[in-house]
């Protein structure tokens, strides 16, 4: 059996809207060892969101997996029955959103919200619920966690908000963290902060992270490995430094050359991502690719081991494309 912490096998995922059943997510496998951080990265659009709420099992009423499997330290949450979820949720796997004024309850003082994690999944009194909710305030460096005990997610900046959600998913140290997108929202000061917190506390509890992100400056800071996701299909993943260097997918170098160089032209990717109602027929980025010839607009490429031009047999393999012509081997 693998010793990944989390393994998730040819997940597909479906919705239904106006009678039409659509994949959003199609035959993803992806893999996130004991502390390791992962990064998932891709266009909006491209089912990152989904694979995230599809492993704690928080979809949306209308998603449905229809394949696959997902197994967290050999146990298949998508066996599990609800009560079971629930107590996986927080305690092993927990998440930090985007937006966490969207996340927090507008009615509640913000320490109360984070003391009833420890009530509810770990039976604490109400006092020593407190007691460690300002204890969780302080690791995440929240400035006078007594007075922000006290307050309500509006009187705080965003940055203090996200602290606060991010103490609420460490509350009860789990395994892992699922962080989406957490920096978005905010300024460069400000991402850089959350940033610097979330590896100080992955180095301290030792924890796993799957970073879902489109930023791949944030991945090459944060990150070990990248998967890069492109219509709900994984079709690059390797080590972080190999696949800046080196990207083998004509995506992953779109998305490199996209990234704003001082005293460079900015090169974006031609189009947009196509509509999951009406994906196209054979490598689904063939419509943007300049590489793109014939078979790739008939036939759908499979993830395969990367073979590098010039490189010695049974070389150990670090990097997965899912290309019919990768930029290495042409």
């Amino acid at each position: 059996m693998s010793t990944s912490l989390l393994r998730i096998e040819d997940l597909t995922v479906e919705f239904e809207s106006d009678f039409r059943r659509f994949r959003v997510v199609d035959g993803l496998s992806l893999t996130v060892d004991a502390g390791e951080t992962v990064g998932l990265v891709g266009e909006s659009g491209s089912g990152k969101t989904v694979t995230a709420l599809s492993i704690m099992r928080l979809m949306d009423p209308r998603a449905q997996i229809v394949k696959g499997r997902i197994w967290f330290k050999e146990e298949d949450l998508l066996q599990k029955t609800e009560a079971e979820m629930r107590r996986v949720r927080g305690q092993r796997i927990a998440m930090v959103f985007q937006e966490p004024m969207t996340s927090l309850n507008p009615s509640y003082a913000v320490g109360e919200q984070v003391a009833e994690v420890f009530q509810y999944q770990l039976h604490t009194s109400r006092s020593d619920a407190k007691r460690r909710a300002l204890d969780v305030f302080d690791r995440v460096k929240l400035p006078s966690p007594r007075t922000v005990y006290t307050k309500y997610p509006h009187e705080l900046s965003g940055g203090m908000r996200q602290r606060v959600m991010i103490a609420a998913a460490l509350a009860c140290k789990p395994d892992m963290l699922i962080a989406d997108e957490p920096t978005t929202a905010f300024d460069v000061s400000i991402q850089a902060q959350i940033l610097a917190l979330l590896q100080e506390i992955q180095a301290a509890l030792g924890m796993a992270v799957l970073f879902i992100t489109h930023n791949l400056e944030v991945v090459a800071e944060l990150c070990e490995r990248v998967a890069v996701i492109y219509g709900g299909k994984i079709v690059e993943i390797g080590a972080v430094d190999t696949m800046f260097r080196s990207p083998a997918h004509p995506y992953t170098e779109g998305l490199l050359r996209s990234i704003p160089r001082r005293g460079q032209t900015l090169r974006p990717i031609t189009g947009a991502i196509f509509d999951p109602q009406f994906p196209p027929p054979g490598c689904q980025f063939h419509p943007r690719c300049a590489y793109a010839q014939g078979r790739c607009r008939e036939d759908g490429p499979m993830l395969k081991p990367l073979s590098r031009v010039g490189s010695e047999a049974g070389a150990r393999i670090t990097q997965l494309v899912s290309c019919h012509y990768p930029i290495l081997e042409r």
